[in-house]
């Protein structure tokens, strides 16, 4: 599909044609799309744009990460779809390893993913096929399947756009886990250790220009981040800039004007 360069939505529909061709790679899950349209109605009211709490997240997510020992970024379809390159080159500064955990889990789709992966510069990339071996206790749906060698073992995971469940449960294993979720209230944002409220497409670039910067920071420096990280606060923070763009709009005659 060719979109006007001039076209006000053209960033937001290149987005959803990165799914639509994902989907098509088998790599995005059909309940992927819908999930993203979930989280785009989030973005709209963010104003599509990455916020100071955001930062502040993606500050002691890169500092988690950096200070693991074992750091895993977890990898679905829509994940695959939208920053493939992006989420090889965050392994590689980080230290972390990839791996593929998916609710909607065929063998087809999990090597779809890695080759996707591995076309984007990743040289390996564990949970697919007999690599999944281990499961995570108290889950019960195909996202319980991990790597013995990843997930498993891993003190820091970062699972953007995440499901609840499973984030719940990697917390009763007493990992750190990261997430990205636009949407504030979701059950993986409130049970994350770091949440991210942001679109994924940006956060993660930034996440790579954090993580060049502190690599250089040395521990103490960067268990201070972690020490003064709040969860809490940052979701408040999120909450509060949709009411305050929302009481804006409602205000004013920018509601009544073509968005």
């Amino acid at each position: 599909m060719s979109i006007p360069a001039n076209h006000p939505r053209r960033e937001s529909l290149l987005i959803r044609e990165k799914l639509v061709e994902g989907y098509k790679r088998n790599i995005v899950a059909l309940e992927g799309l819908i999930a993203h349209g979930r989280g785009e109605c989030f973005d709209y009211l963010l104003g599509e744009k990455t916020h100071g709490f955001a930062l502040k997240a993606i500050r002691a997510a890169v500092a988690h990460l950096l200070l693991a020992k074992h750091p895993v970024i977890s990898v679905n379809g829509n994940t695959a779809a939208l920053v493939p390159r992006e989420i090889v080159e965050l392994a590689e500064v980080t230290g972390a390893k990839l791996e593929v955990n998916l609710f909607y889990r065929t063998r087809e789709r999990e090597e779809a993913i890695a080759k996707h992966l591995m076309e984007h510069g990743a040289r390996e990339v564990l949970g697919v096929g007999d690599d999944a071996s281990a499961t995570i206790p108290e889950l019960f749906s195909e996202r319980r399947r991990v790597s013995p060698r990843g997930i498993l073992i891993a003190d820091v995971v970062f699972v953007p756009l995440e499901d609840g469940d499973r984030t719940e449960a990697l917390r009763k294993m007493g990992k750190t886990v990261i997430a990205v979720d636009l949407n504030p209230l979701s059950r993986t944002a409130r049970m994350a250790s770091v949440t991210i409220v942001d679109n994924i497409v940006r956060a993660v670039p930034l996440m790579i220009k954090e993580a060049i910067q502190l690599k250089s920071m040395n521990r103490d420096k960067l268990e201070e981040i972690v020490r003064n990280y709040d969860n809490n606060r940052v979701l408040q923070e999120a909450l509060e800039t949709i009411l305050e763009r929302l009481r804006e709009l409602s205000s004013s005659q920018l509601i009544l004007q073509p968005y």
